[in-house]
């Protein structure tokens, strides 16, 4: 890459960065310390953090991000080790069957959720048949929390799974050869041979998965539980003119989740094991006994079964005329499917999404290539900088990115043209590729990294100029990477929550996501049609999904590494 294009690159992306994710993050830092007259202040904060509902708030954000991790991560540790050492029944189709909760966001499959555990869903109806209850139980009134915590880990844990499985794929088999050789079998061979070696990747997971559940906003919501940081700052927005506390809550809920990341970051990801050399033959799975494998083919399908449980009820609940207390839908219809199109809120909703994810999809494509680019082909100073801005979105919460944005483009500011009470649709497409610009960076490093710079240094030998022979020779390598990646920025950027929730203001402007969640909201046949919408993004999403993985192969989990 030429050096002048590469310092145009390098100062251009960190202007993007500045203008659209630091600058938003300042004013609302400066939102919550500074008062009316821009004196410097802890009493927005102090109140913030003395006050027994947003100390609940808070405190309940914490517990719900910290049970989501944990549970995640024991879901994903021994599929992750089962999947990496064993070879079992059906292991092929396992490998995309895990991954499915990936394909729609957690907050819709809370429509499934709330009809299996409501008070009259359908495990009441089974009990009641049963003879086991005399009367209905709200299941999900009794521990509103474990209720939020349990659909958001079987929706996020496939993250941790994903960077576990690459992390055990580069661990040298040798070494836990050797520890067998020595004694060392069973869980004390992974307590202290492949769980250090795995921290890095464990890392990764854990801090997306612990920053996506700790801000989640989309699920709370759906459960009407109010005592919660997001749902705090989200119906603050109201008060955003001349209240200082919504700016307070945002910059506590910025700076929790940073102390939680270098916490995490200290005492998981500081310590990196690598390889003194590139081992000396493949891992071979081990084949099982018939019992054992049965049991391994069971675990997967048991869990695949748990975490897809709300997404099957989603789809019945779309073909049902009537589901009360009942255990399957009394009556079958595909009316839901046709009425969810022709409805005056999803089908504008549809061509805004498609239009706010292509932007969006452009501007992380050029970006994210401009960025890796410089970061894998040049040699400037500072171009680690540049990356590690490039991944800084993925452990910011994004309702903190959302709620900066929309704090930017107030009344009065420099980009007030930009305002989304009258048409957001370009800060959708900012918001959307802020967002999803680290999956694009990290999908085209890991293709260039694999594409050797000889190829380039011949082209250039023979008289071609180097953006020629990246035009020509380097960009047709990478195809595959940036397909990949753009599939992915797409497919998410279609159905982001926080940012949709927030920015989207008015009727006329709703992505698929806020008509998704005011559906739900409507008298009669609102929550079918709700879940009609949902089905039809879930089978957008798991096309893109899978399309995503079959280009990618095993270098799919890179992209979730912070």
């Amino acid at each position: 890459m030429p050096k002048p294009f590469a310092i145009f690159v390098f100062f251009g992306s960190f202007l993007f960065f500045g203008c659209f994710f630091l600058w938003p993050i300042w004013l609302v830092l400066q939102g919550g310390f500074f008062d009316e007259h821009h004196r410097f202040t802890f009493d927005f904060i102090q109140t913030v953090l003395t006050n027994p509902v947003y100390q609940e708030g808070i405190s309940n954000a914490f517990l719900i991000g910290v049970g989501t991790t944990l549970l995640s991560l024991l879901i994903a540790i021994p599929l992750a080790y089962t999947y990496h050492k064993y070879d079992f029944f059906g292991k092929k189709w396992f490998a995309g069957l895990v991954l499915l909760p990936l394909i729609l966001p957690p907050f819709v499959g809370v429509n499934g959720f709330l009809q299996l555990l409501g008070t009259y869903g359908t495990l009441n109806a089974l009990l009641l048949r049963w003879g086991w209850l005399s009367h209905p139980v709200d299941w999900i009134g009794l521990a509103p929390l474990c209720s939020i915590i349990i659909v958001q880990a079987f929706s996020l844990y496939p993250i941790v799974y994903l960077n576990l499985v690459a992390s055990l794929s580069n661990v040298d088999p040798a070494l836990s050869e050797a520890a067998e050789n020595l004694g060392c079998r069973g869980f004390r061979k992974f307590r202290t041979i492949l769980f250090p070696l795995i921290q890095p990747g464990v890392f990764s997971g854990c801090t997306i998965v612990f920053i996506w559940s700790f801000t989640e906003l989309g699920v709370p919501l759906m459960f009407h539980f109010n005592r919660v940081l997001s749902v705090q700052i989200y119906h603050g927005l109201k008060e955003i003119g001349n209240n200082p506390f919504p700016y307070a809550l945002v910059a506590v809920m910025f700076f929790l989740s940073a102390i939680f990341y270098l916490i995490g970051k200290n005492c998981f990801g500081k310590h990196s094991f690598e390889m003194l050399a590139k081992s000396s033959h493949r891992y071979t799975c081990k084949r099982l006994p018939i019992f054992k494998n049965a049991l391994c083919t069971l675990w997967f399908t048991l869990i695949s079964l748990i975490a897809l449980s709300p997404h099957l009820a989603v789809f019945f609940f779309s073909l049902a005329t009537d589901w009360y207390q009942t255990i399957f839908p009394s009556a079958f219809t595909s009316e839901h499917y046709f009425a969810a199109l022709g409805d005056s809120i999803t089908i504008p909703s549809i061509q805004n999404s498609l239009l706010y994810a292509s932007g969006a999809t452009l501007i992380s494509i050029l970006i994210g290539i401009g960025i890796a680019f410089v970061v894998v082909r040049t040699r400037l100073t500072g171009r680690q900088w540049l990356d590690t801005c490039a991944m800084m979105p993925l452990a910011v919460p994004s309702l903190v990115v959302a709620f900066g944005l929309f704090t930017m483009s107030q009344e009065g500011r420099w980009w007030s043209c930009l305002n989304p009470t009258k048409n957001p649709t370009f800060l959708l497409m900012i918001a959307y590729a802020i967002r999803k610009v680290p999956l694009m960076v990290r999908s085209c490093i890991a293709g260039l990294q694999q594409i050797s710079v000889t190829y380039e240094e011949a082209a250039q030998s023979l008289g071609c100029s180097s953006l020629k022979a990246i035009r020509k020779i380097t960009l047709p390598l990478l195809t595959a990477n940036i397909t990949a990646g753009a599939i992915l920025v797409f497919s998410q950027a279609m159905l982001e929550v926080s940012d949709s929730l927030v920015l989207a203001q008015k009727k006329a402007f709703y992505p698929v996501t806020k008509a998704i969640y005011e559906l739900l909201n409507f008298l009669g046949n609102g929550t079918f049609l709700s879940c009609a919408l949902g089905v039809w993004a879930m089978t957008f999403l798991a096309v893109t999904i899978l399309g995503t993985l079959v280009l990618l192969g095993k270098s799919f989990g890179a992209i979730f590494k912070v």
